[in-house]
């Protein structure tokens, strides 16, 4: 069974479009996570974080704003206000508001109180049966002396005396967290301290792919529940999306991200959209770099193109293990899954140490081997071998197949083989000074390598050391008379295996 992360108290921004709630959200998570932008309704999906404030914790979620007040009081109601995916932001927003531990209503200071911020109010008042979790946070104040009166213009909502803040320069913000914990349940410090345990322990999931290949719907059908929102619209997801979730005691931070295609990357026109797009593919490539597994999600129905290939690329050279998900498997008339793995791997010839699963995520097809293999490949990643059993490994393997002969007479003589660290796997090979290995063989190493210890879907480094010659003797035989190891030539990496 899956049990989501929810032990921490809940604080929840809230408010019209464009009063800042995103630039609120990474100034107190003290992160750029949350895309920020002057452009109506760039906040899609409610992104949520952590942040630590007078040793307590607590979840932070920004969600999407508020256009048509009249969708939320009346959910069944059509409006030609909002398209389908503005009334599912809406009933997100909606549903965090009943969740809440504590609701910061951000209106703006700069605009001063508009009708929009006296609807939200009275939806507050009619949703909510206790409106003492709710802080109001006047905004884009940047001058205390003076804009501070403007803001008493707010106390007309009844909603308290409003907050001052200035969230692009932080100015404030300590005085709100001070209140919010003031205000929060306590947690117990055994929780606190279970938390900090877990999330040292997280095991950090990307998914990435090329748009439309039913991220955000894999998502959704691993949780069991829509919590990111789902279209056939290009780039609905524009923003990494952090959701936590316990299984089989593991703590697996799962991230759905904006679809990568080099349209978007290359786009130059300052159009509002491309600019959107071009930022969410940026900040799926940033938050690549944090991910321990990353979850190719392709759509087996079309061919794998070369942006498949840059994508992996980017995902190898990151060193980071991959699961290939082949998605939209329910659509496959002839469900010949040798026939299809044969053929992913001829277009990924560089990955075929990655597994594949093939899922349908509207069905629900084996999308619940998912979570079973991401933890299998995150203890492969963190497995260490003794230098004594790579030691017997390699000589064993040279008996069975010598190392090919390089440029001189002599067959290449391995010295040394043992592993520099895990999470990922890495390992060094010392030869002699004269000698060259060739890449195949690198390829052979590797391929024995996972025959033997596993290290499922990562891949493997190896890099090789030279002895240095001094007056025409290696140095190590110099060096072994006075019991030092010898000094190594410049290392050099060969690739990912």
């Amino acid at each position: 069974m899956i049990a989501h992360k929810n032990n921490l108290p809940l604080v929840v921004i809230f408010g019209r479009t464009n009063v800042g709630k995103s630039t609120l959200f990474n100034c107190l998570i003290e992160e750029q996570q949350a895309l920020v932008s002057d452009i109506e309704g760039t906040t899609r999906d409610s992104n949520s974080g952590e942040v630590s404030w007078q040793k307590r914790t607590f979840k932070l979620v920004d969600t999407g704003g508020i256009i048509d007040i009249n969708h939320l009081l009346n959910p069944t109601a059509k409006s030609s206000k909002v398209d389908d995916i503005q009334s599912r932001i809406e009933e997100q927003a909606n549903m965090y508001l009943q969740k809440a531990d504590q609701i910061l209503f951000l209106v703006d200071n700069k605009a001063g109180l508009l009708p929009q911020d006296k609807q939200l109010a009275l939806l507050l008042k009619k949703v909510l049966p206790d409106l003492s979790k709710v802080i109001l946070v006047a905004n884009k104040v940047d001058s205390f002396k003076r804009d501070s009166h403007k803001a008493a213009d707010f106390n007309k909502l009844s909603l308290g005396e409003p907050v001052t803040v200035s969230a692009a320069t932080g100015s404030g913000t300590g005085d709100l967290l001070d209140l919010i914990i003031k205000k929060i349940p306590e947690q117990k410090s055994v929780e606190a301290e279970k938390e900090k345990e877990e999330k040292s322990k997280e095991i950090k999931v990307i998914m990435i792919g090329k748009p439309n290949v039913g991220k955000s719907s894999l998502l959704n059908s691993i949780l069991g529940e829509d919590r990111v929102i789902v279209s056939p619209i290009a780039h609905t997801t524009r923003e990494p999306q952090n959701t936590f979730i316990t299984y089989k005691n593991q703590t697996i931070k799962l991230i759905d991200t904006a679809g990568i295609n080099r349209k978007g990357q290359q786009a130059q026109k300052k159009e509002d959209k491309q600019q959107l797009e071009r930022y969410g593919i940026e900040k799926s490539l940033d938050t690549l770099r944090e991910a321990d597994i990353a979850l190719l999600v392709i759509d087996v129905n079309e061919d794998l193109t070369h942006q498949d290939s840059k994508i992996v690329e980017e995902i190898v050279e990151r060193q980071k293990s991959i699961i290939i998900i082949a998605n939209k498997w329910d659509l496959i008339e002839e469900k010949d899954t040798k026939k299809q793995t044969n053929k992913i791997y001829g277009d990924l010839p560089f990955i075929q140490y990655a597994p594949i699963l093939f899922v349908s995520a509207k069905t629900g097809s084996k999308v619940n081997k998912v979570l079973d293999l991401i933890i299998a490949i995150s203890e492969q990643r963190k497995k260490e071998i003794s230098e004594s059993i790579l030691n017997t490994f390699m000589m064993k393997l040279v008996k069975l197949h010598k190392p090919p002969k390089g440029k001189g007479t002599k067959y290449p003589h391995v010295h040394k083989f043992e592993q520099l660290h895990v999470d990922p796997p890495a390992f060094e090979l010392r030869i002699g000074a004269n000698e060259n290995l060739q890449e195949s063989y690198l390829n052979f190493i590797s391929n024995k390598l996972r025959e033997k210890f596993g290290f499922l879907g990562t891949p493997i480094r190896i890099w090789i050391t030279k002895n240095r010659k001094i007056h025409g003797k290696a140095e190590m035989s110099v060096e072994s008379k006075k019991g030092k190891k010898p000094v190594r030539h410049a290392r050099r990496i060969i690739r990912y295996h």
